[in-house]
């Protein structure tokens, strides 16, 4: 099975290794990159180390989507660590904060959510964020999702933010077939 699963023209998206237990725990610990996810909470290298063997277990089974680590193509460093954990869904887990503000996010987005209809024959593609994560709005929307709906999840350990809810894009087959 080949690791390199999703390629653009700055982007390169393989499958997750047990290397990248050191990637993901750097990205976990800056609280930016986080604030939306856990409020800026780092989580200690070992949790994040038996996460990492947990999905690789379940997922290396598998050709159809999982983690993919994004790298710049020209320079060969990471960028970040988008997630497709089914093929109907994509959730922007984190982008190097020295990263942000140049693309990358919305091109990983659209080759993902392209890749969904085109090699996973997805019908529907959603995605959802903290209604106050205006940068992963701004993605969905260049993306060509759109707006669905806001709803307020109960969360066992909230974080500043969650009061204003989760949103909720999505985009069809057929929707994405005519802005194409």
């Amino acid at each position: 099975m080949t690791t390199t699963v999703l390629t653009t023209e700055r982007i390169r998206l393989r499958r997750f290794t047990p290397d990248d237990v050191t990637l993901l725990h750097r990205l976990d610990a800056d609280p930016e990159v986080m604030a939306y996810l856990t409020g800026g909470g780092a989580t200690p290298l070992e949790e994040i180390r038996e996460q990492l063997t947990g999905y690789l277990d379940v997922y290396e089974k598998h050709d159809g989507p999982g983690h993919w680590p994004p790298r710049n193509s020209t320079a060969r460093s990471s960028v970040g660590s988008p997630s497709n954990r089914v093929i109907r869904a994509w959730n922007w887990d984190g982008l190097r904060r020295e990263s942000w503000g140049k693309g990358y996010a919305a091109e990983t987005a659209i080759a993902l959510v392209d890749a969904a209809f085109t090699r996973f024959g997805a019908e529907r593609v959603w995605a959802q964020t903290m209604a106050v994560n205006r940068r992963s709005r701004r993605v969905m929307e260049r993306t060509g999702l759109r707006y669905i709906r806001t709803f307020h999840p109960t969360f066992d350990d909230p974080i500043p933010g969650t009061e204003h809810g989760e949103v909720e894009y999505a985009i069809t087959r057929q929707q994405w077939r005519r802005q194409a």
